[in-house]
């Protein structure tokens, strides 16, 4: 395929952007994957921050 033919289906092009969401989170619920997600984030928003 071309890339200067390509486009998006219409559907796509509609879809909402979205750039925070508000989630519930629990320590006592949280696994393994929960927490490294959780240290990733907070290193990645440091990184962030640093400029």
């Amino acid at each position: 395929m071309d890339k200067k033919n390509f486009s998006l289906p219409k559907t796509a092009k509609r879809l909402p952007i979205v750039k925070a969401q508000d989630v519930e989170f629990s320590m006592d619920e949280a696994d393994a994957e929960d927490l490294e997600a959780m240290e990733r984030a907070e290193a990645a928003e440091k990184r962030q921050n640093e400029f």
